[in-house]
């Protein structure tokens, strides 16, 4: 960074330490962050930064910025929607959601690797360490085994719950006592979405 201009320095700096965190910064963000009057100059940055190779970036993603070489335990998540943890929620997966506006995190933070992140709204699932307002990292799955954390669609709604599966019915159990368990019908509109892998708190 010796060579750099002061001014390019603290631009390398500040998206080092947001894509270490797991952000990509957009130019319009970068532009805010050090008062820039327009994206450009925000732009110009960037594209010397990366043909300098201290950044790498992808080509038409408005957040496709990343660390050279792309660290392989750097997993790209989309946050596409919200789940209940509590009464089943409106079903929102992909809707209004931004392909390019991905999270860089750990995959070691999660177990199976996940495809996409949910925010949770409720409470039903504290006991099991699942707050308010966190990320959840789902694998998509149709099924799952007994005992898992699943997101369950039920009448086209969703919910995350823990799974107990026997021979004669399934249930979707939550984690606070305050919640009643969710009793599956015979013939009721369900389906298992995926399971959970995981979770990022923000802030």
């Amino acid at each position: 960074m010796d060579h750099l201009p002061p001014q390019r320095a603290a631009v390398l700096a500040f998206l080092q330490r947001e894509l270490v965190a797991g952000r990509s910064p957009s130019l319009a963000e970068i532009a805010l962050a050090f008062g820039f009057a327009s994206r450009n100059a925000a732009q110009k940055h960037v594209q010397a930064l990366v043909a300098d190779g201290l950044i790498e970036q992808t080509t038409g993603r408005s957040r496709g910025l990343r660390l050279p070489g792309g660290p392989a335990h750097l997993l790209p998540l989309a946050v596409l929607g919200r789940v209940a943890a509590g009464q089943p929620l409106g079903a929102d997966i992909g809707l209004g959601a931004d392909p390019d506006d991905r999270l860089w995190l750990d995959r070691r933070l999660f177990s199976p690797t996940p495809d996409y992140l949910l925010k949770v709204q409720g409470d039903s699932m504290i006991d099991d360490g699942i707050l308010d307002g966190d990320l959840v990292g789902v694998q998509r799955s149709a099924d799952a085994r007994d005992g898992q954390t699943v997101i369950a669609r039920i009448d086209g709604e969703l919910t995350i719950k823990r799974l107990q599966r026997s021979a004669r019915r399934l249930r979707l159990l939550p984690r606070n006592p305050a919640h009643a368990p969710i009793e599956i019908e015979r013939g009721q509109d369900f389906a298992i979405e995926g399971v959970y892998c995981g979770l990022l708190r923000q802030g």
